[in-house]
């Protein structure tokens, strides 16, 4: 198979493929090939970039990727470490650590069962997806508890 361009004697230009260079000169001195956007007959071939694959062996060259530069644990947390760190210290200094037993915790606020206050713990992702259908305000914490580290 062999696809050219071609080129009616409008100036409408458009791609078709053939069988091969023979059936293309056949068709075209038949009046078969005709313009895809008028129905003209009178089609030659264009001039067109010809498709080169490259060898299915072919690697295509690598460019040299630069080294990361190296983490220096010596200097000071970057920006987003020091907010998260300030994060955690706002959430455990006015919030009560209920650990697992959040969900239920949470749910009891939310009916009125137990006071309201600001708690955090863990919940099991089906836990939290029941709590959000149920209107219960919560949010994912962006840190592990302190409590739950080594």
């Amino acid at each position: 198979m062999i696809q050219y361009a071609l080129k009616c004697s409008d100036g409408h230009s458009f791609d078709s493929w053939f069988q091969s260079a023979a059936a293309f000169d056949k068709l075209a001195a038949a009046g078969m090939v005709t313009c895809a956007v008028c129905g003209s007959a009178q089609v030659e071939k264009a001039i067109m970039t010809p498709r080169v694959r490259p060898a299915r062996n072919a690697v295509a060259p690598v460019a040299p990727q630069p080294e990361p530069a190296p983490i220096d644990m010596a200097t000071p947390a970057p920006e987003v470490e020091q907010a998260l760190a300030k994060l955690r210290d706002v959430v455990e200094k006015n919030s009560d650590y209920v650990g697992n037993e959040f969900a239920s915790e949470a749910r009891k606020m939310h009916l009125g069962d137990a006071p309201e206050r600001a708690i955090y713990g863990e919940a099991k992702p089906e836990e939290a997806r029941a709590l959000i259908e149920d209107g219960v305000p919560v949010a994912p914490l962006p840190f592990i508890p302190s409590r739950k580290t080594n």
